[in-house]
């Protein structure tokens, strides 16, 4: 029977779900690779849209024809989100790695397009076949309207004529992670979403991220097990060509229920019961009556910590050349990194990283969008670990984005702690910087109820999207962990203790 309990489900989500040095070693398991899940979904029926050939040519050859340009900006859009970019020997079936990263190469989420119906492109379901680079028409009815209902009116949908929306397929990323892998799910999706959005500034479309939908219709919608596969997020994209795509700016971000009711779950059922609780449901007629939620938007950083060091982090924004050329070959060439040097990043470099994540207003006159979508960056937190800086004193900072500056916390050089809270990874060890987005649980909660655990990880995998690129284009190391031994991330490196650890990025010199 449920029982009335004092943490919501995500709260219980998170504790469960930690690593602990005293308990990891009885947890982990070996890997079944005879049940190693297939990262592609195919369909035995349906009509197949070719994209490789306006991949194959520079843009220039499609300028005179318009129905070739149009074919040419959805391709690109698509391969620099989620392309094929190389092809890796395993111990099981072989690895595809794509554009954007995914934790153990295991590749949880799928796109999906859905047209209104334009002259190219007619209504109804499409699969991102990333293998062949192709559009699967699978559904070949209008759904624009139930996809609107699905996504409760959201103004986004009213003028454009494409949407993508991004489900996972839990199991990919269960088969190694077991529960843990629901926070590695929507740190992938984070990760897509920024190449999504980056991709869009290279192709002219725009996306706006939405989060609050009514997840049974999307999942109805697009024909799939909700057991099995569930929507993570809808955007609909923009065409910054037609003057008629308009997008207003509305709320990327609806709150669910708190759950405090809930049984006891048993290990390997927690990730599929916690998504299902974290869902909007749909009301008795067709229409939300959602509590409005209000953002904090303060003109200061949440932490001051008074008596510390201050040190500004303004800067020139990094160059990604004309038409954003080095945008799009850093993000194809882009490859989590196996190995440090231990060597030194510059204080300009660490600058250049954090003017590129959190200052997207630099970056206009490039034609970047000067608001990337996120679903509430004033919860998520940034803490720095300095192990190699010139030009920097060695110790945790706390990162203050609006004021641009690094607030120093604890005197200390971490590299042997970093080598232990990262599960003994090298590269926390021989890493230059190690950095911590961070979130007060408890309050986000409070604001959005159980489902803003999604919003957490993918804003903190967005962020670190734009860290791994920012770090590429610089020609330094990246590499994102999603698993450590969260409490101790706190008591070791001095940040608060109502904030929970969501990620980590290890920034330095490749070997």
């Amino acid at each position: 029977m449920p029982e009335l309990r004092q943490s919501s489900i995500a709260q219980h989500y998170h504790e469960r779900t930690k690593y602990d040095p005293q308990t990891i070693a009885f947890r982990s398991r070996g890997l079944d690779w005879a049940k190693q899940p297939v990262p592609f979904k195919e369909y035995k029926i349906g009509s197949t849209f070719d994209l490789k050939p306006y991949i194959q040519n520079q843009p220039e050859a499609f300028t005179h024809n318009p129905q070739a340009q149009w074919w040419q900006r959805l391709s690109r859009l698509l391969f620099c989100s989620y392309g094929l970019t190389a092809r890796m020997p395993s111990m099981g079936s072989a690895v595809y790695l794509r554009a954007a990263p995914s934790a153990g190469g295991l590749y949880p989420a799928e796109v999906y397009v859905v047209s209104r119906g334009t002259s190219l492109l007619p209504p109804g379901l499409y699969n991102y076949q990333c293998r062949s680079h192709s559009l699967m028409h699978f559904w070949e009815s209008d759904v624009w309207q139930a996809l609107q209902e699905a996504c409760l009116w959201h103004p986004a949908l009213e003028s454009t004529q494409l949407a993508i929306i991004i489900t996972a397929v839990f199991y990919r990323s269960a088969w190694r992670y077991e529960d843990r892998a629901y926070r590695r799910i929507f740190l992938d999706t984070g990760h897509l979403l920024g190449n999504i959005e980056l991709a869009g500034s290279i192709t002219n479309y725009r996306p706006h991220l939405i989060g609050g939908f009514v997840d049974e219709a999307v999942n109805e919608l697009l024909y799939i097990d909700s057991l099995q596969e569930g929507a993570i997020a809808v955007l609909p994209l923009a065409d910054m060509l037609d003057i008629q795509q308009n997008l207003p700016t509305w709320r990327t971000a609806l709150p669910s229920a708190t759950e405090t009711n809930y049984p006891k779950i048993p290990d390997g059922e927690l990730l599929k019961y916690f998504h299902q609780a974290t869902q909007i449901q749909p009301g008795i007629t067709g229409k939300l009556n959602l509590p409005e939620v209000k953002q904090e938007k303060s003109l200061e950083d949440k932490y001051n910590f008074p008596f510390c060091q201050k040190i500004s982090t303004v800067t020139a924004p990094i160059n990604w050349g004309e038409k954003l050329i080095d945008l799009e070959s850093t993000i194809l060439k882009r490859r989590s990194t196996r190995a440090y040097t231990g060597e030194d990043l510059t204080f300009d470099e660490l600058k250049a990283l954090l003017d590129f994540t959190y200052q997207p207003q630099n970056y206009i006159d490039q034609g970047f969008d000067i608001s990337p979508d996120y679903f509430d960056l004033n919860l998520i937190e940034t803490f720095i670990a300095v192990s190699g800086v010139n030009g920097l004193e060695s110790g945790c900072y706390y990162y203050a984005p609006k004021a641009q500056e690094l607030r120093q916390i604890r005197f200390k050089n971490f590299r042997r702690e970093l080598h232990f809270l990262c599960l003994g990874q090298d590269l926390g060890r021989d890493a230059a910087v190690v950095l911590f987005h961070t979130a007060d649980l408890k309050a986000a909660i409070a604001q959005y109820g159980d489902r803003v655990y999604r919003y957490l990880h993918i804003d903190a995998g967005h962020l670190g999207q734009r860290l791994n690129l920012a770090a590429i284009c610089l020609g330094l190391g990246v590499s994102g962990i999603g698993g450590f031994f969260d409490d101790l991330v706190n008591d070791v490196l001095g940040i608060p203790a109502e904030e929970v650890v969501l990620y980590v990025t290890t920034l330095g010199r490749p070997r």
